[in-house]
């Protein structure tokens, strides 16, 4: 039996998936056919993150902080309609209404209020800044002793 240690930080949280070297040249979704594949880089001033979101977008999609402090990535696409021809029927149906949800835990030195994202060729662009060691020590708080 292979036992797998999960570490709850951020960066193994969001290089898990990344370090399978079988994922790193296509598009496609995981096996379960879910989860679009993703790319997370850091510089000194934000992490970058994309997802490949092939068909989908801004409206199909959603991101947002939970009470945890994790970025949620989801999906939330509308029903589609399911077209019906007459005299024809399916023998085999692969294209389907998909759905997601990725947590990803961010580190605490990212502007919550700052983060941005933008859709492009089937590309979800996630910004995460980061905050300087200025603003850090500006954020300091200074305790008044009664």
């Amino acid at each position: 039996m292979l036992l797998v240690k999960r570490n709850p930080d951020l960066m193994p949280t969001l290089f898990n998936e990344l370090m399978n070297w079988d994922n790193w040249n296509n598009c496609s979704s995981d096996a379960q056919g879910t989860m679009p594949k993703m790319n997370v880089s850091e510089s000194n001033e934000d992490y970058e993150i994309e997802l490949c979101v092939p068909g989908l977008s801004k409206e199909d999609l959603n991101l947002s902080i939970d009470s945890e402090d994790n970025l949620v990535i989801e999906m939330v696409e509308g029903e589609k309609k399911e077209e019906k021809k007459e005299g024809r029927h399916f023998l085999r149906r692969e294209f389907g209404q998909l759905q997601f949800k990725q947590l990803l835990r961010m580190p605490e030195n990212v502007k919550r209020d700052d983060i941005s994202a933008t859709v492009t060729n089937g590309i979800l662009h996630i910004v995460l800044p980061k905050y300087t060691e200025a603003e850090k020590r500006a954020m300091g708080k200074s305790i008044e002793i009664k």
